[in-house]
C-alpha cells in the first residue's frame, strides 16, 4: 500500500513512499559542528577501541624484535590471506550496498564511496593476489606489485574520501551510478595496466630484509596527512553530516592513520607490526562499512519506525478530529450515536437531551460566527458541568448538544437534571465586553417509551427541542403529535412563503397614550396574517418561521412601507399630527442598506421622518460598532430610535448614553410587578432615562393603579389593554376624534 508522506522529524526531511521498510526513498538532513560536538563523551564512549590499539602499537614498538615470527613463518601467509578476505568483503560490502540504496537514497555522496569502495576492493584483491608467497596470478607475486596494489588503494581511500566529504551532497539520478561505479572500474583497471606492465614502470617500495623505501614512507605519510585533515574537515563540515556517521567515520580514519605508523616502519611480512598494520586497517573498513550501514539502513530504519509512530499518533489524532468537534471538544453526532447504541444493550432505560441555545441562527447572521463560536464554547462548558452517572455529552450537526443519560428511573429524574441545566444558565455570559443572557431550548426522548433505537430517539428529542421554545420553562418531553406539529410548521412556512404576494398580511395598530392627559400621541404598528383557511394565524406562530427563514425581510420592508403609507394618509384625511412606531427584526437591523430602504420608504409615502420611530431590542446593539454607525445613519434621516423590552436582553446600561436614542420601552414583565410586586427596577429605569433625557413608554398596561404608579414615578407614556387593544387605524381614529369632541 503506497503512501505519500512528508513528515518532520527531529532534524531530517523524510519522505516516505511505502509504508514497508523496501521500497523506500530517504533524504537525510541533519549534522553537527565543531561547536556542538562532545569531545569527552565520545572519548568515554570508545575508550576501548581507541585505547587498545595505542597499547598494542606501544607494544610492537616496546617488544618488536621478541614478537616477530611470533605465529610462525609458515602461517603468516594464511593470516595475511583471511585478513585480506575480510578487507575485501568489507569493500565489497559497502560498494555493494550502496549501489543497492543509491536508487532509493539517490544520494550523490553515497554513489561515490560506493564506487571508492569498489576500487577498494578490487586493489585489495590485486593486493592479495599478488602478496609475496602467493600462487601464480598474472605474474609471479612480489613485494612490487603487493605493496603498490597496497598503497594505491590507501592513497584513493584516503583522497576519495576527503572528496566526497569536501562537497555538498547533491540529489543523483538512478542512471548515474552506472557511469560513476563504470568509471570506478576504468581507474582501477588503469593502476592494473600501470603495475603489470612488463616494463616496471615505478620504483620498488620495499626491499625485503631492509624494509619500505623513503618513497614508500613519504606516501605513506601523504595518506596519513590527508586522512587527518580528513577527520578535521568533518569536524567543522557545515555540509549536514550525522553524530553517529561522523563517530564511525573517525575511528576508521583513527585506525588508519594508526595503520599508517606501522606500515613506515615493518622490515618484512613477518614483522609484527606488518601484521598489526593490516588488522588496524580491517578495522578501519568495518568502520567505514558501518557508518554507511548506519547512513544508509539502520538510521532510515529507525526514522521509518519513529515515523510510523508518528503516523499511528496522527491516525489517532485524526481520529480524535474526525469524533470530536473542533470547538468544543465533544463527540460529535456519529460517535454519539454509537455510544448510545451500546448503551442500550446494556440499560433498561435511558434518557436523551437535545440541547440547542435559542436563536442560534440569527444570533450568528447578526454578530458572526465568533460571536456564535464564544457562545457554544461557554454552553458547553457549562454542560459540561451537569452530574450524572456515565453520562455522555456530545454535539450535533446543527449545533444542538445531546446529552445522553443511561439509568434514568422516572421522568422525575430527567426534569432535575434539565433544571440544573437552566440553573447553570442563569448566570450570563461574558462575551466582546457584553453580558448575554442564554435560553436553551431542551427536548427529552425517554427510552424505550420514545425510540427503540438511536436514530429514533434522536430524532424525537430533536422534534420536542423545536417544540420546547414555546414552553415557559423551554424544557418538552417529546409527544406522539409533536411531529404532527413540525409537519404543520412547514406548511406553515410553505404558505408564509405566499402570504406576502396574496395580500394576506395585514396590520394592526394599539395607541400609545401620554400618562398626563389620556391623548393618544402615536400608534405601534402589529403585523397581523389572515390565513385563506385557518383564519387568523397568531404573530407567537408565524413570526419565528419568518425569522428562522429569512422571510421576515421583505416582511418587515412591507410592514415599514404600509405603515407609514396609512399613517401619512391618516394624517392627510383627518388633519392629525400622529406618529408611527415599526418594530425592526434583528435581520433587518443587519442588512447593510437599512438607511437607504428607510429613506426610500420615507420618500415614497412622503411621511415627515420626526413622524417615524423605529424599535429595536437591547440583543441588536451587542456589536457595538455596528449598532452605532446603523443608529446614526438612521437619525440622520430625522427619524426616532427607541430601544424595545428594555431590562430584558443584552444591553449595558454603560453604553447606552452611547446609543443615539429616543425612547426606551419598558418590557410588561416590570409593569406586571405594579403594584404588589418588586418596583425598585422599574423605578431606576425610568430614573436613568428622564437623566439621559430619553422618552420612557411602559408596554404591558392592564390596570389603572399600573398607570397611577407610572404617573407619579414620571413616565411619559403607557401601552396597553388598559389604552386599547391592537385594532385597525380608523378604529383609533375615531377614538381620537371622539377625545377631542369630549374636549370641546
Amino acid at each position: 500500500m503506497y503512501l505519500k508522506e512528508e513528515l518532520i522529524l527531529k532534524n531530517y526531511f523524510v519522505i516516505f513512499l511505502t509504508d514497508n521498510f523496501f521500497p523506500i526513498k530517504i533524504s537525510l538532513r541533519g549534522g553537527i559542528s565543531i561547536t556542538n560536538f562532545d569531545y569527552g563523551g565520545f572519548l568515554k564512549k570508545f575508550r576501548w577501541p581507541i585505547g587498545l590499539p595505542i597499547f598494542l602499537l606501544v607494544i610492537s614498538f616496546l617488544f618488536n624484535k621478541q614478537l616477530y615470527g611470533v605465529f610462525g613463518a609458515e602461517n603468516y601467509l594464511s593470516i595475511h590471506l583471511m585478513v585480506e578476505i575480510f578487507i575485501i568483503v568489507f569493500s565489497f560490502s559497502i560498494a555493494i550496498q550502496a549501489w543497492l540504496i543509491v536508487p532509493y537514497v539517490l544520494s550523490n555522496k553515497r554513489l561515490y564511496i560506493g564506487a571508492l569502495f569498489l576500487s577498494l576492493g578490487l586493489t585489495e584483491l590485486f593486493h592479495t593476489l599478488t602478496y609475496q608467497g602467493m600462487p601464480f596470478f598474472l605474474e609471479k607475486s612480489s613485494n612490487y606489485s603487493a605493496t603498490w596494489f597496497y598503497i594505491i588503494g590507501r592513497l584513493s581511500l584516503a583522497v576519495g574520501l576527503l572528496s566526497i566529504y569536501l562537497f555538498k551532497p547533491k540529489n543523483s539520478v538512478l542512471k548515474n551510478r552506472y557511469i560513476v561505479y563504470g568509471l570506478s572500474l576504468a581507474y582501477t583497471v588503469c593502476w592494473l595496466g600501470i603495475i603489470y606492465s612488463p616494463k616496471a614502470l615505478l620504483p620498488n617500495l620495499f626491499i625485503d630484509g631492509v624494509g619500505t623505501s623513503q618513497i614508500k614512507n613519504g606516501l605513506q605519510y601523504a595518506a596519513a596527512f590527508l586522512q587527518l585533515f580528513f577527520v578535521a574537515y568533518i569536524f567543522k563540515s557545515k555540509n549536514n553530516v550525522q553524530k553517529k556517521e561522523v563517530e564511525m567515520l573517525v575511528l576508521g580514519s583513527f585506525y588508519l592513520i594508526l595503520g599508517d605508523l606501522v606500515f613506515t616502519t615493518y622490515i618484512n611480512v613477518y614483522d609484527f607490526r606488518a601484521m598489526l598494520g593490516h588488522l588496524f586497517q580491517l578495522t578501519s573498513y568495518y568502520f567505514f562499512l558501518k557508518a554507511l550501514h548506519h547512513t544508509s539502513v539502520e538510521e532510515p530504519f529507525e526514522l521509518l519506525m519513529e515515523t510510523q509512530e508518528e503516523l499511528e499518533s496522527s491516525q489517532d489524532s485524526l481520529r480524535y478530529t474526525i469524533d470530536h468537534d473542533e470547538l468544543t471538544g465533544l463527540p460529535k453526532l456519529h460517535y454519539i450515536e454509537t455510544k448510545l447504541a451500546e448503551m442500550l444493550n446494556i440499560h433498561e432505560k435511558a434518557a436523551v437531551l437535545m440541547v440547542e441555545v435559542d436563536r442560534l441562527k440569527v444570533i450568528n447572521e447578526s454578530f458572526g460566527s465568533r460571536f456564535e463560536d464564544q457562545i457554544i464554547h461557554g454552553v458547553s462548558k457549562r454542560l459540561s458541568y451537569v452530574e450524572s452517572q456515565k453520562r455522555v455529552l456530545g454535539k450535533g450537526n446543527n449545533g444542538e448538544f445531546i446529552l445522553i443519560v443511561p439509568t434514568v428511573s422516572n421522568r422525575e429524574e430527567v426534569t432535575a437534571i434539565c433544571e440544573k441545566i437552566t440553573q447553570l444558565m442563569e448566570v450570563h455570559f461574558p462575551v466582546q465586553h457584553h453580558q448575554v443572557k442564554v435560553d436553551l431550548n431542551i427536548g427529552i426522548a425517554i427510552y424505550p417509551e420514545h425510540g427503540r433505537n438511536a436514530s429514533d430517539l434522536f430524532r424525537h428529542a430533536q422534534v420536542a427541542m423545536h417544540q420546547a421554545k414555546h414552553q415557559i420553562n423551554r424544557v418538552l418531553f417529546y409527544e406522539k403529535n409533536m411531529e404532527k406539529c413540525s409537519e404543520q410548521k412547514m406548511l406553515l412556512e410553505h404558505d408564509l412563503h405566499k402570504a406576502l404576494e396574496n395580500q394576506e398580511l395585514f396590520l394592526e395598530y394599539q395607541p400609545q397614550i401620554d400618562v398626563r392627559t389620556g391623548e393618544i400621541i402615536s400608534v405601534e404598528a402589529l403585523l397581523r396574517w389572515k390565513h385563506p383557511t385557518k383564519g387568523i394565524i397568531s404573530p407567537a406562530d408565524f413570526i419565528p418561521i419568518a425569522e428562522e427563514s429569512g422571510l421576515i425581510v421583505p416582511i418587515g420592508e412591507w410592514v415599514l412601507q404600509q405603515a407609514c403609507s396609512q399613517v401619512k394618509k391618516c394624517q392627510e384625511d383627518c388633519q392629525l399630527t400622529i406618529g408611527v412606531s415599526v418594530n425592526l427584526s434583528i435581520r433587518q437591523f443587519f442588512q447593510h442598506n437599512l438607511a437607504h430602504t428607510v429613506k426610500r420608504v420615507l420618500a415614497e409615502t412622503q411621511l415627515h421622518p420626526a413622524c417615524l420611530e423605529l424599535e429595536i431590542t437591547e440583543s441588536m446593539t451587542m456589536d457595538r460598532k455596528h449598532a452605532v454607525e446603523t443608529l446614526c445613519e438612521l437619525k440622520e434621516l430625522g427619524i426616532k430610535i427607541a430601544i424595545d423590552d428594555f431590562g430584558t436582553g443584552y444591553s449595558s446600561i454603560a453604553y447606552l448614553k452611547d446609543l443615539p436614542i429616543d425612547t426606551l420601552k419598558i418590557d410588561r414583565s416590570f409593569v406586571m410587578q405594579i403594584p404588589t410586586g418588586d418596583t425598585v427596577l422599574i423605578s431606576m429605569i425610568i430614573s436613568l432615562a428622564k437623566h439621559l433625557n430619553l422618552t420612557i413608554i411602559a408596554e404591558g398596561v392592564e390596570e389603572e393603579l399600573q398607570w397611577e404608579f407610572l404617573s407619579r414615578e414620571g413616565c411619559n407614556l403607557i401601552q396597553g389593554y388598559l389604552c386599547g387593544r391592537p385594532m385597525p387605524l380608523h378604529q383609533i381614529i375615531e377614538t381620537i376624534h371622539f377625545q377631542q369632541a369630549a374636549q370641546i
